[in-house]
């Protein structure tokens, strides 16, 4: 062994040599090179005997050097014989250590590493889970065709591991298998399909780079679990979020409709098709209608929109091209910010995300104007930033910005990056082509730096000039004459050629000028480049066709000097030429017509953006960024021109839960039925009932999915159809309620119980209409939440119906149970609010019994109050540029509203910043969510430059905060804005004793309580600054308190009046507890999710 290390020693060079030597020994041999291999070779035997000790830490040591050592980037892999032997050592960091190692070293020494397969396959079943994963890993890492089996094997057994970190690095080593040995596709598909089903995000990720590696074309193993994967999306580690996104965007494009259909762009191009206007306006509707965006694609631009924030560059790039490539053309905006933050990391980071800007600036200039002043140059940036900021800049400018612009160009050119100068210029032309306005500017800014000093910046601009002038040439003789002169000045080839061309083209506009250039040129034929010689070859057959009686010897003279010239394109040339234009016996018939070939009208350039046919590969990838196709690159496929069935994509769980939750229902409702009925219609409508109150069935994940769409506060552009939908539902729940309110009431025993209870059906009815419309719009919850809540909320329903119909009155008496709160909650009654019952009417031995019935008594007094503090902070509802010159600003009064007390009220600011008078002020077109609604203001007839006046609006949101959506008009526009009202409100404060607050957070407690820790100084936590914070973020009124370390605050929403109720309690230390009860669990949470950062900071 140690001759071989001595050998290798010899073969590694001193430089390795002496690094490990340092850490070997702290005194070397003076004796030159041979000491420094000893010192070496001693040092790694050193390493062998303490890997040899009986004692562990001697080994554990060693182990930490050696993995040291690699981490270093140093050969470490003569050690492999030594730490082989260790890999049954009982220690486990020491087995961890030699893992490590094993893996990095495995692929280079596969003989010594198959002397201890057995040992990983013990290892495959050892208790600790970084063990079992550590030797799959080296497994994995032996690349010998001969252990595919044992592989397959391990990697089966690894994938059913109870670990996820084991199942993890299972799905690593599918990859390696695979390339190892591809013919194993089918078997490695089937643990894919196993890991796929996998509910652990620390698999997720690596499950699907799997897949993308092994079988990216099996769509049909995605379906099942598309919609987990969207759901665990948030929580896998960002290098997963990476892939699944990437793959779940090829999915998405191959599942669903276009959503760009709804933007109408085809319309116009087919008009002439339709024979009436009529027919028109019917089949722009129908279009319109016909689009009804798929539950599980809004599920995807949902879920990833929270990603936008993420640190990790790969994952927000990933998100933008998500959005860019499957989202509606209207709701890609929200990418352009976060693509702009990421200008600030490094300059590769900048690069990539640059280059994906520059593509989609040339589609949707929109979504980057905002950002405009982000893409000037900084001095500090490289040139291939600059290069692609002026790219961008290019593509942003328009008549608006480009007087900004070009004052930025003309810095720009005077910079010392030549290459950087240059690509100025060529903007600068782009830019006169492009608006027509501003040609002319250009043309003569271009014109004034032909007499720079720097001759690069004049070629350049004598190129971009020649572009120009081919567009008007007759308007421009004064430009040509100019650049002729410059001919003894410049050098550089392409400004020369370019010179001579256009000289050449325009021979007849300066009759006097060409010939002398010719003369010139002639002088100097031989010491020109290849390329000017070709242009004055050109120019003399030009000028021979136009005036031979000057020309003619010059020319002859030049073609003879071409004649024998050493590049054989410029003898072919001449050749040619000669031919064509001197006619002799051997001349064809194209003679002829040499003058119109030769002086054919030329068609201008056209100056395009060369990042213009990017936009054929997905943008983030490799092949994108090349501009060619990559290996392994997977192409977007084109939309479906029908959605295929999105029923696959619903899990069989579901299914399954639906063949024994009716068993379980029909033992309680098959008495009630036999009991109860009296006719068929009543069975049917129990049985009506029965299917709203089981949600349990094959669609109820589209559904759940199509409810959280349909109240997604993050989206301005819902679905309405989705919305109108989930609606129906609730309409039929508030229905099924009915009927069961309403075969209560024909079979109650006694008078009294059914004077109770049908006042009790009359209030629980209007209610029940009212929730049914906010229950559409408040949903915000995530399709998985939507299922779990309505899969646990359903069940005991039939059950408590039950027990509620056979209840006896002297039991109805008592007080309420947490059963018949959760039944209430079920059917979506505010339980929590009181009904006002006119108390002089009725016996107290009835009252009793409502008492028991509305879980509250008549006692309770809850009232609206005043508003304990408006503020007086203003959002922009339209920006004076947008608005051209109108500048819109709201709040919110807290006040009730004069239109109805369903809505909130809404203060409009109107200001004029214009010059002139702005006329017929008023709302136009609303695009509202299903159940919201609005009462616009009087429409204002006038309102005189800088004049200001403020208008009042009611906007019922449905307890949601969903985006109001309309039209701001002028006499001559109209604007589209969105108002989002902020959760805190969409409350009207109420005053209310202690006792009945106590009393009515008793019922809403379980499902209707969410609560937080606070943690803040002990400062922050003053009466003074809980009440100011809190009715800062919420309109809540303050309710007396009897503990000084309890503070309590109540409100009813707006629109159902539900109560509200927020408490804070102070703990021992610097911590507090924030409980929120109301049966309005989602603005509950959002709420919560609003006053925890208010009352935790300083």
């Amino acid at each position: 062994m140690s001759s071989n290390s001595f050998a290798y020693n010899e073969q590694s060079g001193g430089g390795e040599a002496a690094e490990l030597g340092q850490e070997a020994t702290s005194t070397i041999s003076p004796s030159g090179a041979f000491g420094l291999f000893s010192s070496d070779w001693k040092k790694n035997e050193d390493l062998k005997q303490m890997l040899e000790s009986n004692k562990d830490s001697a080994k554990l040591d060693a182990m930490k050097r050696i993995v040291g050592m690699i981490a270093k980037g140093k050969n470490a892999s003569e050690l492999f014989p030594a730490v082989v032997k260790n890999v049954a050592s009982k220690n486990i960091e020491i087995k961890k250590l030699v893992y490590v190692y094993l893996v990095r070293y495995a692929e280079e020494q596969q003989d010594l590493a198959l002397l201890s397969i057995s040992t990983f396959q013990r290892a495959l079943k050892d208790p600790n889970q970084l063990i079992r994963a550590s030797a799959l890993r080296v497994l994995s890492s032996i690349r010998v065709p001969i252990i595919v089996p044992v592989m397959m094997l391990a990697i089966k057994e690894a994938s059913a591991d109870l670990s996820p970190y084991v199942r993890k690095n299972a799905a690593h080593a599918i990859q390696k298998l695979y390339s190892l040995d591809p013919e194993q596709k089918e078997m490695l598909i089937e643990v894919i399909e196993k890991l796929l089903k996998d509910k652990s995000t620390l698999v997720a990720g690596s499950v699907v780079m799997a897949f993308e590696e092994v079988c990216p074309d099996r769509i049909d193993l995605i379906h099942r679990n598309y919609r987990k994967l969207c759901n665990l999306l948030v929580d896998v580690e960002e290098w997963g979020q990476v892939v699944i996104i990437h793959m779940l965007t090829r999915y998405a494009r191959t599942q669903f409709v276009s959503p760009w259909r709804e933007d109408g762009g085809l319309e116009d191009n087919e008009k002439n098709f339709y024979e009436s206007e009529e027919e028109e306006e019917k089949e722009k509707s129908s279009r319109k209608k016909s689009y009804a965006m798929d539950p599980d694609h809004r599920l995807l631009i949902r879920n990833t929109k929270p990603l936008l924030q993420s640190r990790n560059a790969a994952v927000v790039m990933a998100v933008a091209q998500l959005y860019w490539h499957i989202s509606p053309k209207s709701e890609a905006g929200v990418i352009s910010k976060s693509l702009v933050r990421l200008l600030r990391s490094n300059r590769e980071v900048q690069y990539i995300v640059l280059q994906n800007i520059a593509t989609m600036s040339i589609e949707r200039k929109g979504m980057f104007e905002p950002y405009l002043k982000s893409f000037y140059v900084r001095s500090t940036d490289p040139t291939m930033i600059k290069t692609l900021k002026l790219e961008i800049l290019t593509n942003l400018a328009n008549e608006a910005n480009i007087s900004t612009l070009l004052r930025e160009f003309q810095t720009y050119v005077r910079s010392q990056d030549k290459e950087f100068a240059a690509a100025t210029i060529q903007t600068i032309g782009r830019c006169a082509t492009s608006i027509t306005e501003v040609t002319d500017t250009c043309l003569n800014g271009l014109v004034c730096l032909l007499s720079n000093r720097d001759e690069i910046v004049v070629a350049e601009s004598v190129v971009v000039i020649k572009k120009l002038l081919q567009m008007q040439p007759a308007q421009h003789g004064e430009i040509i004459k100019h650049m002729a002169k410059l001919l003894d000045s410049i050098t550089v080839p392409v400004a020369r050629a370019s010179i001579l061309w256009l000289i050449g083209e325009n021979c007849e506009r300066v009759p006097k000028i060409a010939p002398d250039v010719l003369r010139k040129m002639a002088k100097s034929f031989t010491s020109e480049d290849d390329l000017v010689k070709l242009q004055i070859l050109n120019l003399a057959a030009k000028l021979y066709l136009t005036n031979s009686k000057q020309t003619k010897l010059l020319t002859q003279y030049i073609l003879n000097l071409g004649k024998y010239d050493q590049n054989y394109d410029i003898r072919d040339r001449t050749r040619f030429i000669r031919q064509l234009i001197v006619p002799n016996e051997k001349s064809g018939a194209l003679s002829k017509y040499a003058k119109k070939i030769f002086l054919a009208q030329k068609p201008a350039p056209l100056l395009e953006s060369p990042f213009k046919d990017r936009d054929r590969f997905q943008l983030g990838t490799l092949s994108h960024t090349l501009n060619i196709k990559a290996s392994g690159y997977l192409e977007l496929s084109n939309w479906p021109e029908v959605a295929p069935d999105p029923s696959v994509r619903n899990v069989e769980v579901i299914e399954s839960a639906k063949e024994w939750t009716p068993l379980g229902k029909t033992k309680k409702e098959k008495p009630m039925k036999k009991f109860y009925s009296e006719s068929e219609e009543e069975d049917e409508e129990e049985e009506k009932e029965d299917e709203d109150e089981n949600p349990s069935d094959s669609s109820s994940d589209s559904e759940s999915g199509s409810g959280s769409e349909s109240g997604d506060t993050g989206t301005s552009n819902e679905d309405s159809s989705e919305d109108s939908s989930s609606g129906q539902d609730s309409e039929t729940g508030s229905q099924a309620e009915a009927e069961r309110q309403k075969v209560a009431k024909r079979n109650s025993k006694t008078k009294r119980k059914s004077d109770s209870e049908n006042r009790e059906k009359k209030n629980e009815n209007s209610r029940a209409s009212e929730s049914s419309s906010e229950e559409s719009s408040s949903m915000e919850d995530s399709s998985s939440e939507s299922e779990s809540e309505s899969g646990s909320d359903s069940e005991p329903a039939p059950r408590n119906v039950a027990t509620a119909k056979e209840r006896k009155p002297q039991q109805e008496r008592h007080p309420p149970s947490k059963d018949v709160f959760l039944l209430d909650l079920d059917d979506f009654n505010p339980v929590s609010t009181p009904v006002a019952l006119p108390t002089p009417a009725l016996s107290p031995s009835l009252i009793a019994d409502l008492e028991g019935l509305n879980l509250s008594t008549s006692s309770s007094v809850i009232n609206v109050s005043t508003p304990v503090f408006v503020p007086t902070k203003t959002h922009e509802l339209l920006h004076r540029m947008h608005g051209k010159g109108l500048a819109a600003h709201y709040c919110f009064p807290r006040q009730p509203c004069i239109f109805s007390d369903k809505m909130v009220s809404v203060q409009i600011t109107l200001t004029n910043t214009s010059d002139r008078k702005i006329e017929n002020i008023h709302i136009g077109g609303k695009r509202l969510p299903v159940g919201m609604q609005m009462h616009a203001f009087h429409p204002i007839d006038s309102l005189e430059p800088e004049g200001s006046v403020t208008v009042s609006v009611g906007i019922d949101f449905c307890d949601s905060t969903q985006t109001a959506s309309f039209q701001l008009c002028t006499k001559d526009d109209c604007f589209n804005v969105t108002l989002q009202p902020p959760v805190g409100e969409l409350l009207s404060p109420v005053a209310m004793s202690e006792k009945d607050f106590k009393k009515e957070q008793g019922t809403l407690t379980g499902m209707n309580e969410t609560s937080a820790t606070l943690i803040a100084a002990p400062q922050n936590f003053t009466p003074s600054m809980i009440l100011q914070k809190v009715v800062n973020v919420a309109n809540l009124g303050a309710v007396p308190s009897s503990q000084d370390n309890v503070h309590r605050f109540a409100a009813r929403t707006v629109h159902s009046g539900s109560l509200m109720l927020v408490t804070v309690e102070l703990k021992e230390g610097s911590t507090a507890q924030l409980i929120i009860n109301t049966e309005k669990t989602v603005i509950g949470s959002v709420l919560l999710r609003e006053l925890k950062p208010v009352l935790s900071q300083g």
